[in-house]
């Protein structure tokens, strides 16, 4: 039985293929609005602290030039090769650390 949804469902090495009863699942769960899903089993998360920022996560990254301080892109350099992202660690760091901003209007 082949439907319009059947061709999201890749095959992934090394993972069993699915029964016709499991593919029938899923479509009915793709077809489902987030609204209609009972989240009542799943625990809140709360607590955030123990949330490691960037390990999963990776953000976008943008091309931009920055003129730095020759001692200051030496200092970056000295640690070998990925100081641009020893770099952005560093702003990482710093902007984490400091109270939200107000965004340019």
């Amino acid at each position: 039985m082949k439907t319009a949804h059947s061709e999201k469902i890749v095959r992934v090495k090394g993972i069993p293929k699915l029964t016709e009863e499991q593919r029938e699942e899923l479509l009915k769960l793709a077809a489902m609005s987030d609204d209609d899903i009972d989240y009542s089993d799943i625990p809140e998360i709360t607590d955030f602290s123990g949330f490691e920022v960037g390990k999963f996560y990776r953000p976008v990254k943008e091309t931009v030039t920055v003129r730095l301080d020759a001692d200051v892109l030496h200092w970056l350099k000295q640690g070998g090769k990925g100081y641009q992202s020893r770099l952005n660690a560093i702003l990482r760091k710093e902007m984490a650390s400091q109270p939200k901003m107000r965004k340019a209007a």
